[in-house]
């Protein structure tokens, strides 16, 4: 059965600040550069036949790091883009909460809120499930392909593949910077089974969790 192994970006200044990123297209920093070096060979030592990444420059940058360890080039798909935070993005959590504090406890409370441009978790978890499910349709039987995106952009894919409502449903912690999550398709329903979640990193420090940023 096909694998996928959602590989989340290495760190940026706006992870180390609290910021959140969105569709904001922020590069590595020292370190998140390390940290997909670092993660590169544990991902290319499970033989991957394709790379894929999203459009922005974070998870693109993460991406080549395996892409030039394995020879694959890495290929661009626009359904991996992290979900758009609207007004939110590239501010801090005491802004946000300043400038909308009922927008903001409700977001926090894993509401949608209105009027700020935040995707909702639906139409993301929708998106960007749909997009990791025909890339494996995309794949040749038994492949492992590796896909490098955003943390917010995996949790809620992730929970699309597995069937469950992204609306009402909190079990997955976000994943650390440059970690991943294994899925597997399967012939049972919901069709996917997760194997691993929050794996691998290399040698480096973890770095910002996506509980907050993204």
């Amino acid at each position: 059965m096909t694998t996928l192994v959602l590989w989340r970006h290495g760190q940026t200044d706006y992870n180390l600040a609290g910021r959140v990123q969105g569709r904001v297209d922020i590069p590595l920093n020292d370190t998140g550069r390390a940290q997909a070096a670092a993660a590169a060979p544990g991902l290319a030592a499970l033989g991957p036949s394709r790379v894929v990444s999203s459009p922005l420059e974070r998870a693109h940058g993460t991406a080549r790091e395996l892409g030039a360890l394995t020879g694959l080039s890495v290929t661009i798909d626009d359904g991996l883009l992290e979900r758009s935070f609207g007004v939110w993005e590239g501010l801090d959590r005491a802004a946000m909460e300043k400038g909308w504090p009922e927008e903001f406890a409700l977001w926090r409370a894993g509401g949608d809120p209105a009027g700020v441009g935040v995707e909702t978790r639906a139409h993301a978890a929708e998106r960007v499930g749909g997009t990791l499910a025909r890339i494996a349709d995309d794949a040749p039987e038994d492949a492992t392909v590796v896909v490098a995106a955003h943390g917010a952009a995996i949790t809620l894919g992730t929970t699309h593949l597995l069937g469950l409502d992204p609306a009402g449903w909190f079990g997955l912690r976000g994943l650390d910077n440059c970690h991943h999550a294994t899925l597997r398709r399967t012939d049972r329903a919901p069709g996917w089974v997760l194997v691993e979640w929050n794996a691998g990193g290399g040698d480096t420090e973890p770095g910002t969790p996506a509980g907050f940023v993204s």
